[in-house]
């Protein structure tokens, strides 16, 4: 632990001090005395930080803590520091991200659920305010180095684009020097839409050159410590280190998930009592635990069709690869700290789980979850999933397992992510690794905390006050509590003795041995639930002193206790920014009706030659509506002309116009499944020319199909039928792109890295209907830009 120092640091960025003493005309007079230049530092003893924070992972999921997937290096830290088997998250992962970044609870800073949702309602809009400065700018302001790997799920979405402002990115105002990672809720592992600091940048080779974005994200936190600390060996660093793994889509390479062949041939109902019996062995639940039973909604093993049993167990198979393969490299990470000598004095909180395991992947699992995503989920019959078997995890998948795995992962607890109101949802195995300060080896602490937590232990730790104002403004005090006080002594009385908890509308408290709960919404259900009232929510209450998996529910026994409960619920929602409650994701998904900003405004917009890796919330939604996409090009003389002009999406959908062999030619990729091609009758000639495809959409509902038309210089070139198109999205993290196509490639006729437009484009126009119109104006730019403008 730290020294306290004389520095005032309760008002930052610390306030310059003026010279003092006698001011002499001549510098070589004699008296003329001034002190050294001081450069900022941390109070001495100030610890070395590493923050992991493993994905959509829950508590029965590492074998640290009783799991089927094997976490050696979880183990080792635990085996040298401490175990906490009570800690918790907010049950969903941008909420619980920005809790554990500012020590807040996740409605007091605007993120009620994830950034793509958000709505006008304080607690719900995605912005995190002045008053509730993130930790990393608290450390910056104060002498540390820090630095963010991973993902970055907390930036609203109209602040996305590579336009910005970018107040709300790692660099930007989240307080991290430097940043390398992606913006979103999840990535492509094979094809990451990648930023260092607010910059696009590409994978260093492909997938078939053995490029996997978690060992990419290693090299560089590696690369940068080492960097940190050869140039400034003094100061102490904050690294928060935070892969997109274990989210979906479970990518690893082959051999780590064929390590786990026939391991899960048990099936989901049998693996949480294997792990239950694990976890009882390790003392990391007590032995009076009862393991819960499975929920009706979730389906037996036994139950499902032996056509897909192969499927669900190589999902499994995948997915306990992919943990494996995580902590593999998060194993590199500790390596390089240990070989700099460093890692006896950095606290490592290896926190595993933002939230529990997610059982959004639908009750068989997905080879594509855009699939469910766009209303599709028919379409993948045991035949189709079949067919794909040996391609989940790889480049062409975008996988996710079926909810009872997720269930199984959060064994002993009900539920999963999502249901903030119970243990499965909740409730993640964390380790602190700290040889300086954690006097005991392998020893577990049991006291309740929240990731609240995490920032005023870490502030305490560094002897570092909470700031009382930052750049001018007064702040609003930290809500988490400190965890020191019971690194070094397992009894200590717990002092986060009351918690609230809201997601979705599931809800729950936690106050001094007690819960009361109440389930409001399904997990795998995320559009179109029938919800009841709030009010005809059944509550359940626990005593969790002796009930630890709130198995037994006492709420007919003692409905008085579960009424005070409640109240003191109303009363934390009130005072943390809860209310009023919204499980309107239909609504809030419409970015109109939820009240949130759009960037993009109109029926048409203007895109140039060097944009790209343009979010979908950063490109005009053509979906389920006649469109036209027109472009200007440049044609080169020598050669027939091949790339991309412009495309959408990525190898799990979109759609790209582009030269092939000289020709012009469209593809709408249809969730991975279905490609559909128009193409020129003639070769593109030499020179500059319009070419614009034309989409006439059938109507009659969402997803349907229509007509592509391709014209070259206002002249038909050619046409074709496109059967049927993505309802909603088409990826979560592959963007738009002017002249290449980044990321995995929407259409098999290219390659990835290798499909850049050998011409010339000059700009391209995407709009509705009604707005399309011929892009002459494109050769001027500025004439462009004035077109669209005064169209919105």
């Amino acid at each position: 632990m730290s020294s306290p120092d004389n520095i005032q640091r309760s008002v930052l960025p610390i306030p310059d001090q003026p010279r003092k003493g006698l001011v002499l005309y001549d510098a070589k007079d004699p008296e003329n005395k001034y002190p050294p230049i001081t450069q900022l530092r941390p109070p001495a003893g100030a610890p070395n930080v590493l923050i992991i924070l493993i994905d959509d992972a829950g508590f029965g999921s590492s074998s640290a803590f009783g799991g089927p997937c094997y976490t050696p290096n979880a183990e080792m830290l635990a085996s040298e520091g401490l175990k906490y088997n009570r800690f918790h998250t907010t049950a969903l992962c941008s909420p619980t991200r920005q809790a554990l970044l500012t020590g807040r609870n996740h409605h007091t800073v605007g993120m009620g659920g994830i950034t793509e949702i958000a709505s006008g309602s304080p607690g719900y809009n995605s912005i995190l305010p002045n008053t509730c400065a993130p930790l990393a700018k608290t450390l910056k302001l104060n002498g540390y180095a820090t630095a963010q790997f991973g993902k970055c799920h907390e930036v609203p979405v109209w602040e996305t684009s590579p336009a910005g402002p970018f107040d709300a990115w790692p660099t930007g105002g989240g307080g991290f020097e430097y940043f390398y990672g992606f913006i979103g809720g999840e990535a492509h592992q094979w094809y990451p839409a990648l930023y260092e600091g607010t910059i696009p940048v590409e994978p260093s080779k492909t997938p078939e050159e053995g490029y996997h974005l978690v060992d990419d994200m290693t090299n560089k936190a590696i690369d940068w410590i080492g960097q940190q600390k050869a140039l400034i060996p003094d100061k102490p660093f904050f690294v928060y280190f935070a892969p997109g793994a274990t989210h979906a889509p479970h990518h690893v390479p082959k051999e780590w998930a064929d390590k786990y062949k026939g391991k899960f041939d048990q099936g989901w109902d049998k693996l949480r009592e294997e792990t239950f019996a694990r976890q009882l062995a390790l003392g990391v639940i007590p032995r009076d635990c009862k393991l819960t039973p499975r929920h009706k909604e979730i389906p037996a093993w036994d139950d499902m069709p032996e056509a897909l049993k192969p499927v669900l167990r190589r999902q499994m198979e995948v997915y306990a690869g992919f943990m494996e393969y995580t902590d593999h490299h998060v194993g590199r990470l500790i390596d390089s700290l240990k070989g700099l000598g460093l890692l006896e004095d950095t606290l490592v909180y290896y926190i595993i789980g933002d939230n529990g395991a997610s059982g959004e992947g639908t009750l068989n699992g997905t080879f594509n979850e855009m699939i469910n995503f766009n209303g599709a989920s028919a379409l993948e019959t045991p035949e189709f999933l079949m067919q794909r078997i040996d391609k989940l995890g790889g480049p062409e998948s975008y996988n996710h397992f079926a909810v009872g795995w997720a269930h199984a992962m959060d064994t002993p607890y009900q539920w999963t992510k999502q249901v903030a109101s119970h243990w499965g949802g909740t409730r993640n195995g964390t380790i602190i690794h700290w040889p300086n300060g954690v006097k005991g080896k392998g020893e577990l602490r049991t006291q309740f905390h929240h990731v609240i937590d995490v920032s005023p232990t870490i502030l305490e730790l560094a002897g570092i006050p909470q700031p009382v104002f930052v750049d001018g403004v007064q702040q609003h005090p930290i809500e988490g509590v400190s965890m020191a006080y019971s690194f070094n002594d397992a009894n200590a009385p717990e002092q986060h003795e009351t918690q609230y908890f809201e997601m979705f509308g599931n809800r729950g408290i936690f106050h001094k041995g007690w819960t009361a709960v109440t389930r409001h919404k399904t997990p795998w259900i995320l559009i179109g639930e029938v919800t009841p009232a709030f009010d005809d929510d059944v509550w359940e209450l626990y005593n969790v002193e002796t009930d630890w998996s709130q198995a037994n529910d006492l709420s007919k026994q003692m409905p008085e206790k579960l009424h005070e409960l409640q109240r003191l619920w109303l009363i934390e929602a009130t005072r943390y920014n809860v209310l009023p409650l919204d499980d309107n994701l239909g609504a809030r998904l419409n970015a109109d009706t939820a009240g949130r900003p759009q960037l993009i405004k109109g029926k048409s917009q203007i895109l140039f030659g060097s944009m790209g890796r343009l979010s979908e919330n950063s490109v005009i939604n053509i979906k389920n509506k006649s469109h036209s996409v027109t472009a200007e090009i440049v044609v080169p003389a020598t050669g027939p002309v091949e790339g991309v002009i412009v495309a959408q999406g990525g190898n799990i959908g979109g759609w790209s116009i582009y030269a092939k062999d000289g020709k012009l030619k469209y593809c709408y990729n249809f969730l991975g499944i279905h490609y559909f091609y128009v193409e020129s009758t003639d070769p593109l000639p030499a020179g500059q020319h319009q070419v614009r495809m034309e989409f006439a959409y059938a109507g009659g509902g969402l997803g349907k199909g229509g007509v592509a038309t391709l014209f070259i210089d206002g002249k038909q070139a050619g046409a074709g039928p496109v059967a049927f198109t993505a309802a909603m999205i088409f990826s979560a993290d592959d963007g738009c792109d002017v002249g290449r196509d980044t990321g995995s490639p929407v259409s098999p006729d290219y390659k990835a890295a290798e499909n850049g437009f050998t011409g010339t484009v000059k700009g391209v126009q995407i709009a509705i209907a009604e707005d399309a119109v011929s892009l002459d104006h494109l050769v001027k730019p500025e004439e462009a830009i004035q077109l669209a403008m005064a169209r919105q």
